[in-house]
């Protein structure tokens, strides 16, 4: 079924791309959100590589699986984007001055609070953590740790010999390891 969507819409049929996507929209959301840490922007980084998807589907060569093709694309809209914000850097050392519109939402109003805080401080601390590797060591942390593809499935996504997904991965573990034990050891 999957292989005849492809074909239709390689072929240029809006509806069996639609209808292919439908399978892999969860999994392009969660990449995008591991990589770029929340919601919104995941939820723009999703429709951006899937537009990239839609406009290049005819150039799709079928060496890989469509899912491996689909997620380099949302992998690659990520770390561009990443890129560009680098670019704009601003001041931790600046001063709140209360204009921005801050969301804070609990997710379980059932649990005890101290618990609720304390997930959602490691939470931050980890995606802060994250944010501080490089877009390389990011990717293969997030889609090896955070999503569970396989070494095999990871080489082919960012298309990688297994070796560099081997040590990259075995390097931002070091590096997430020391950033985190530096901010235990802040707090």
């Amino acid at each position: 079924m999957e292989a005849k969507l492809l074909e239709n819409a390689i072929q240029g049929d809006v509806d069996s791309f639609e209808k292919l996507i439908k399978t892999y929209n969860r999994y392009v959301y969660n990449i995008a959100y591991r990589m770029m840490g929340n919601e919104e922007d995941a939820k723009d980084m999703s429709q951006e590589a899937l537009i990239k998807a839609y406009r290049n589907i005819g150039n799709f060569k079928m060496e890989s699986s469509f899912s491996t093709w689909l997620y380099r694309i949302v992998i690659n809209a990520c770390k561009d984007e990443l890129r560009k914000r680098k670019e704009a850097t601003y001041s931790l050392d600046e001063t709140y001055d209360g204009n921005d519109n801050l969301k804070y939402e609990i997710s379980d109003q059932e649990s005890d609070p101290i618990l609720v805080y304390e997930k959602v401080e490691l939470k931050a601390n980890i995606e802060s953590a994250l944010n501080q590797l490089s877009d390389d060591g990011k990717s293969v942390v997030v889609l090896k740790d955070i999503l569970g593809y396989s070494y095999d499935e990871i080489g082919e996504i960012l298309q990688i010999p297994i070796g560099t997904v081997r040590s990259r991965l075995n390097r931002s573990r070091l590096a997430l390891k020391k950033i985190l034990q530096l901010q235990l050891a802040e707090s």
